[in-house]
């Protein structure tokens, strides 16, 4: 079930030409499971309407012409109490004064300070006013409260000037929501190292050995980590994907940099989970040249790469209350991932067959069959990797549940 399933998100949409990204906001995450509930102050609705909120959400959005309506003594109180979070994007420097000085002049405002949920800020304003100290200490004022600001984002702003004051674009804004969302989650106060992307091993200083892993599997499970209140570090050879709002990212190329990498932060953590495609094999020596073409076929020879998991297992009082591993299959899944869990002394493994067309690498979906050390199996159907992460990581916050 994603994260946004059965939430109350208000939110609150303020005098900026960024109104147009809340429409996109808005629209995300409804279609990720939200109830959506939109508020615009006066000056919003110069720049966008409120029938744009109410046909991407299929709710009312709301304006200071409700407030002053047959049921403005409860309506603010109302839209509050029932929200698991408030969002504001864009928050002009004036909302944002208002809100950090206790100001309630309009629908937005007044909710603002009714609420009691998390409010999340999500600035935008030229340069010269972000930067004024009366803002900046607003801010400073506000982060003491435990409001959280996403951004602003660094960049061209309307005026023409650069610098910062540009609101985050909207998917930027879902992975903060997320991690507000997330905050007591199953896997709160809990440290959870994931892996993802496959190893490059250098041939010579162009050409690498590699293998076809994208890393989409372990961005999910880190992804879903968060969800559930975890703190992530991502240890990752995926260069080319963005890793979710709240991880720690620690970037490596080759397996040896993965395992320093893995060995270190693994120590004393909750849970690994070991989605990464790490080297099996490696030259024994890297070229320190190009290899010509008109030199003739070079003769490639292979020694066998430090096994990442076999040094987790090593790592006595140390080692992660919870270990997760992959097999990716083409043939005798079943038996190799059986035979990986138990040399690997792995408290879950997921065992995927990648030479299905719909499942394993490069794709958005995954079969995977989950083996536990206790001799459960349970077979999944076909689901995005997203989900699969989300079954894996419910499955690691049961194997957590005792101390």
């Amino acid at each position: 079930m994603s994260i946004f399933s059965t939430r109350h998100i208000l939110l609150g949409v303020s005098g900026s030409i960024a109104a147009y990204k809340a429409a996109e906001l808005a629209s995300r995450l409804t279609q990720a499971g939200a109830q959506v509930d939109v508020i615009l102050t006066p000056a919003a609705e110069k720049f966008i309407t409120p029938l744009t909120f109410a046909s991407l959400t299929g709710r009312q959005a709301f304006t200071d012409a409700d407030l002053w309506g047959g049921e403005a003594h409860i309506l603010h109180v109302g839209l509050a109490h029932t929200a698991d979070m408030l969002v504001i994007a864009p928050c002009t420097a004036s909302t944002l004064a208002k809100i950090a000085r206790g100001i309630a002049d309009n629908l937005l405002t007044i909710t603002a300070l009714a609420a009691r949920c998390p409010l999340l800020l999500a600035p935008a304003m030229d340069v010269g006013m972000y930067l004024h100290p009366a803002t900046q200490e607003n801010v400073r004022l506000l982060r003491e409260r435990g409001v959280t600001l996403a951004g602003p984002a660094e960049g061209r702003l309307a005026s023409g000037l650069s610098g910062p004051g540009r609101m985050l674009e909207p998917f930027e804004l879902l992975g903060h929501i997320r991690l507000l969302l997330g905050r007591s989650g199953p896997l709160a106060g809990k440290k959870v190292v994931v892996t993802a992307g496959g190893t490059r091993e250098p041939l010579d200083p162009v050409r690498v050995l590699t293998n076809r892993s994208s890393g989409k599997q372990g961005y999910a499970l880190a992804q879903a980590a968060i969800d559930a209140g975890a703190e992530v570090t991502l240890i990752s050879a995926a260069a080319h994907l963005t890793p979710p709002v709240g991880a720690r990212l620690l970037t490596v190329t080759t397996v040896q940099e993965m395992l320093e990498a893995v060995s270190s932060e693994s120590a004393g953590a909750d849970a690994l989970l070991m989605a990464a495609a790490a080297a099996d094999f490696r030259p024994v020596q890297a070229a320190s040249r190009k290899l010509k073409k008109s030199e003739g076929v070079p003769h490639l020879e292979l020694e066998a790469a430090p096994d990442i998991l076999a040094a987790v297992a090593e790592l006595g009082e140390k080692r992660p209350r919870c270990v997760v591993g992959f097999a990716a299959e083409s043939q005798d899944l079943l038996e190799n991932a059986e035979a990986k869990l138990n040399a690997k002394r792995l408290d879950l493994i997921a065992a995927n067959d990648v030479s299905l067309p719909d499942a394993g690498f490069e794709v958005d979906t995954n079969r995977v069959t989950l083996l536990f050390a206790d001799g459960r199996k349970i077979t999944l159907p076909l689901m995005s990797k997203a989900e699969v992460a989300e079954t894996i990581i419910r499955h690691v916050a049961a194997l957590l549940g005792s101390p």
